[in-house]
């Protein structure tokens, strides 16, 4: 989750791009807004960017964002669905106009004599639905599959006389009894079991079919067959957020990081996605067990716990944790680690949102194993000189919390004892003036500094910190090649300059950049400014 105290805190980087639904909360942790989108980051980014060509509404909803959360499925149809169920379960202030009303289209089954087949928005008992379907065309599509594989009529009364479909062999025709009431009822099982998902009958009578055929030399239908086969295929994605299933379940996903360890959690009901959760706890030994019980203290259980890793150690450890929660509950809960299916999917699915999360601090592993650091970089402070000739020498610093601006931690620095272009002794004062003030005042020190130059600027900062009796990590990072300097060695160090570690500096390094000029142009402005109005007077 990203929390966002002003719209200038908004920090795209933070969000990933992989597919999924985005909720925007107030400060009150009230959802305003539940949209899809195929790249999380840009959506998310374009309500931030270009504001002011926005529509009323949209600024307003903006305008009230302190949260954003976010949860990242397998594909678009996954983020239709799961927008749908979020939608109906929040009903969201801004939703409601645009989502409201927003219902998905079902393929039926009518129960008549002899069913026919349909489209609906609105299921009732009267028909047998499924779906539901969130693209009008793969709909389409498949009901006129069903309609040729298995004859099935789609006229909404019996007409006195066979209609085309029956001509063009699309129809097996009941109006003109040319099949009976038992018959055609075995076309509809069938239709009814394709509509499911079990493709397996379908396909292997479709393939002897395309194989008579070709025997027979009846090529153009072979080939039609063939066609029908690759359809199948393309309509036969699964779409694991909104499984049939009657039971609810948890799916929680461990991850250990580090002296951490991530959790994911969503919450399934009826075999609809529901909800999600994260948590960063201190690792130690059964962490996973302690964690499921002081979850289930506060939470209600469900049917069914789906996990991603062994959290007992035989079968009998496992019965008692399901004998555990079992009274808890007041009904049997049961404990399953998939190895295929659905349920097993859905744990891939929950280990994705952790992978989403742990992003960030394999970025700062990396960097603490290349740097030699002696702990995670958690905070990070960079500075950058900025100046036009001699005049409007100024400095700013940025300071990053767990990969993230920390814009209270932000500094300007206008030079007290350097009054001409001199980078190096600007860098100097700086970070002289900086530490010493942090060491008056108690407050503690950054895990890792970061320079906006190479060896000259770097040494001028590390002189800095002697004076100070301070050793504090001290890296310089040169825009030419994005080397990397020490004061302690001779040579610059190269890394892979997309590798998750050099991103992060560089996202870092060129924030400070452009705060520090955002304050030197400032400078400039004001400089104008005073002169237009001493001119004028």
């Amino acid at each position: 989750m990203l929390q966002i105290e002003k719209i200038s805190d908004f920090n795209s980087s933070d969000i990933p791009t992989q597919t999924g639904v985005y909720l925007y909360k107030n400060a009150s942790d009230d959802v305003l807004y539940c949209g899809k989108a195929k790249n999380l980051r840009a959506r998310v980014k374009s309500y931030f960017s270009s504001q002011h060509l926005l529509p009323i509404k949209t600024r307003r909803l903006v305008a009230q964002i302190r949260q954003i959360d976010w949860i990242i499925v397998d594909n678009e149809v996954e983020a239709l669905l799961l927008e749908n169920r979020l939608i109906k379960q929040h009903q969201p202030k801004y939703n409601v106009v645009l989502k409201d009303a927003k219902t998905f289209a079902y393929i039926a089954l009518s129960k008549d004599a002899f069913p026919r087949i349909f489209s609906t928005r609105k299921p009732t008992a009267k028909m047998d639905v499924f779906g539901a379907y969130t693209n009008g065309t793969t709909r389409h599509e498949l009901q006129k599959m069903v309609i040729q594989l298995f004859k099935l009529r789609d006229c909404r009364t019996l007409p006195k006389k066979a209609c085309l479909n029956f001509y063009i062999n699309r129809c097996s025709a009941p109006c003109i009894q040319n099949i009976n009431q038992t018959d055609y009822a075995v076309q509809v099982e069938r239709a009814k079991a394709f509509l499911s998902g079990d493709l397996k009958d379908t396909l292997s009578r479709l393939k002897t079919e395309m194989q008579k055929a070709a025997e027979a030399q009846k090529f153009e239908r072979a080939l039609e067959i063939r066609n029908q086969l690759t359809r199948l295929d393309q309509l036969a994605q699964k779409q694991i957020v909104d499984t049939q299933n009657t039971r609810n379940q948890d799916v929680i996903a461990f991850r250990k990081q580090g002296e951490q360890m991530r959790v994911v959690q969503f919450c399934i009901k009826r075999g609809v996605l529901a909800g999600k959760q994260d948590f960063k706890l201190d690792y130690q030994e059964h962490v996973e067990q302690e964690f499921l019980s002081a979850f289930y203290r506060k939470n209600p259980l469900p049917h069914e716990i789906i996990v991603n890793t062994e959290i007992w150690t035989d079968d009998a450890e496992k019965e008692n944790l399901e004998s555990f929660f079992t009274q808890l509950r007041g009904a049997a809960v049961s404990l399953t680690l998939p190895q295929r299916g659905n349920k097993f999917a859905l744990m891939q699915l929950a280990e994705k949102n952790i992978e989403a999360s742990l992003e960030d601090d394999s970025a700062l592993l990396d960097l603490q194993t290349a740097l030699n650091l002696p702990t995670l970089p958690r905070v990070i402070e960079c500075f950058d000189i900025s100046n036009l000739g001699d005049e409007h020498i100024v400095s700013g610093m940025t300071q990053f919390v767990d990969m993230k601006a920390h814009k209270k931690g932000f500094r300007h620095f206008e030079l007290k004892t350097v009054s001409h272009a001199d980078d190096f002794a600007s860098m100097k004062e700086v970070v002289t003036r900086r530490y010493s003030r942090l060491l008056c005042e108690e407050k503690p020190l950054p895990n890792l500094i970061i320079i906006d130059g190479g060896r000259g600027q770097v040494s001028a900062a590390n002189e800095a910190l002697i004076s100070l009796n301070l050793t504090l990590p001290l890296i310089g990072l040169a825009k030419k090649n994005e080397e990397i300097y020490l004061h302690q060695i001779s040579e610059p160090l190269m890394f892979p300059k997309n590798s998750r570690m050099m991103l992060l500096l560089r996202k870092i390094r060129d924030a400070t950049h452009d705060f520090s000029v955002g304050y030197n142009r400032k400078k400039r402005q004001m400089k104008l400014r005073d002169d237009f109005e001493n001119v004028n007077t």
